[in-house]
């Protein structure tokens, strides 16, 4: 099924909240084609993983060693690079990428394709979106029957929120590589656009059609966050076990397991899992889960701030100083756990960068927070405008609208519980109340 958008149900993008670019997994064409890290992240990978990237970083340095004057050896080393810092979620590597890729550009800078995907990547890897974007763009233009670049594309228009457009770069790629990196988008796309079960179809294909662990472990963990998102539990369960059986503390999947412990009614080993999972990887997704669920908690929450509280707020301070990128969760955590306008003035700052479904539930989020709903109510329709049926998103509407006193507020609040009532241990009390009020 080449066509998967169009053959699955007509026109054709996860419960809870999505990192960056951490949904994607490997592309499909060669050496230099990988998906984007989380900015910032530190190390964290799995020995099986880190086996398998560290030997083809390994190659492409060799090459790069024998044939130092060849351009295609120096863009597939900065594939490699930005594979090892997807892979072990570290930024660090991006700047060998870089150096790499500036390489190749000198040696070759007319129809150098392999490094024109290379800078899409690492604009992608940097949520530089717009130049990955360009990149992308370049990319297919320059070779318009080869995969790659439809991949940096897709990855760059879902991120700027450019739906349609991110949507067709998804059916290119499917119809050059209809692999598990081109299903794994497809299933996004379909997902946003409030197509749920023909995201599961996609996610089986990107599962059945995985060459390596890694893209079959992602896969199995975005199944099992499709499962959690309807409330299934116990299918999520099980795709998250099929991942680690793949990849042994894939970290996607070690969060899912802790997610569905506290929705069985053991928080108390699901925080411990948080907190062994945030020690090696403090993402901020992550932090906030480990913060939210322990918020839930009222014994483990009279004994004050905990570490993940703490190093979300530092994750805060460093991100309103540094002036880049912003991670949703980040925001989040300050408009629930924090200072709401700092929530506003990062969520500001993404917007002008960002328009995607995300963004403006954030955004949404963080203005209803620091007293400003009537402005909020507009970006909160902006995240619908998909036809995305997310529960935390709808549940920031319902929770929106109900400080307006609109009358759809109660509505809103009962689909997001009946869409998944585990949906955050913490929000999900509250949702309940207003129900009631």
């Amino acid at each position: 099924m080449r066509r998967l958008i169009t053959a699955v149900g007509g026109a054709a993008v996860v419960g809870g909240c999505v990192a960056g670019l951490l949904y994607l997994g490997p592309d499909t064409e060669s050496p230099t084609a990988a998906a984007a890290p989380a900015a910032g992240a530190p190390a964290a990978g799995t020995p099986a993983a880190g086996a398998a990237v560290t030997g083809a970083l390994d190659t492409a340095r060799k090459r790069t060693t024998a044939y130092p004057r060849d351009p295609v050896g120096w863009a597939s080393l900065a594939g490699a690079e930005i594979e090892q810092a997807r892979t072990t979620l570290d930024s660090a590597p991006l700047e060998a990428a870089d150096r790499a890729l500036r390489r190749s550009l000198a040696l070759d800078g007319s129809r150098n394709y392999a490094a024109a995907v290379g800078r899409g990547q690492l604009a992608n890897a940097r949520h530089q979106f717009t130049r990955g974007r360009e990149h992308g763009l370049r990319a297919t233009r320059m070779a318009p029957d080869r995969p790659d670049g439809y991949a940096v594309l897709a990855d760059a228009e879902i991120q700027l929120g450019h739906y349609p457009a991110a949507r067709a770069a998804v059916q290119r790629l499917l119809d050059l590589a209809p692999g598990s990196a081109a299903y794994a988008r497809a299933a996004y796309d379909l997902e946003t656009n409030g197509r749920p079960a023909d995201a599961g179809i996609a996610l089986k294909r990107a599962v059945d059609s995985a060459s390596t662990p890694g893209e079959r472990a992602f896969a199995q963990t975005r199944s099992g966050d499709l499962a959690w998102s309807r409330g299934q539990l116990d299918r999520a369960a099980a795709y998250y076990r099929d991942a680690l059986d793949t990849e042994p503390e894939y970290p996607f999947a070690v969060a899912g397991t802790a997610r569905v412990l506290a929705a069985r009614g053991q928080p108390d080993k699901a925080l411990d899992t948080y907190e062994r999972l945030t020690e090696r990887t403090p993402l901020p997704q992550f932090l906030l889960e480990a913060v939210e669920l322990r918020a839930s908690m009222p014994r483990a929450g009279d004994a004050g701030p905990g570490a993940a509280e703490a190093a979300l707020s530092a994750q805060v301070r460093l991100s309103r100083a540094d002036g880049g990128p912003v991670d949703p969760h980040l925001a989040l955590f300050a408009a629930d756990h924090g200072d709401p306008a700092d929530a506003v003035a990062l969520m500001r700052r993404e917007w002008a960068r960002t328009r995607s479904v995300i963004t403006a539930d954030a955004l949404a989020w963080a203005l209803h927070r620091d007293g400003r709903s009537g402005e909020a109510l507009k970006y909160a329709r902006r995240a619908a405008s998909t036809g995305w049926d997310n529960a935390l998103f709808r549940y920031h509407r319902g929770a929106i609208e109900a400080a307006l006193g609109l009358p759809g507020a109660r509505r809103q609040l009962r689909e997001a519980l009946e869409t998944n009532p585990h949906f955050s241990p913490y929000h999900a009390v509250r949702a309940r109340e207003l129900t009631r009020e």
